[in-house]
């Protein structure tokens, strides 16, 4: 699903997700071998392929608290790579 750390946590959390303790959902995010620079850079080629979304357009979707709550070096890494 290429999620970022927040997201992740978020989900686990959520009343409409998985509903895991805060303490839980913590200790999974800190012991994941995620690469969420690769997740962030997968992300943003699916929107640009799939949104037709301008680099700062996916800067901005990957960054948001309503989007996908990539850090902003984590954004950043995926537009620099974007069109690799």
């Amino acid at each position: 699903m290429h999620m970022s750390k927040i997201g992740i946590y978020d989900q686990l959390t959520s009343e409409y997700g998985e509903k895991f303790s805060a303490e839980a959902a913590q200790y999974a995010v800190d012991n994941l071998k995620a690469d969420y620079n690769a997740n962030a850079l997968a992300k943003a080629k699916s929107y640009q392929k799939t949104m037709d979304m301008s680099p700062e357009g996916i800067r901005d979707q990957l960054t948001s608290e309503y989007g996908e709550k990539f850090t902003q070096d984590e954004a950043n890494y995926a537009i620099e790579h974007l069109n690799d």
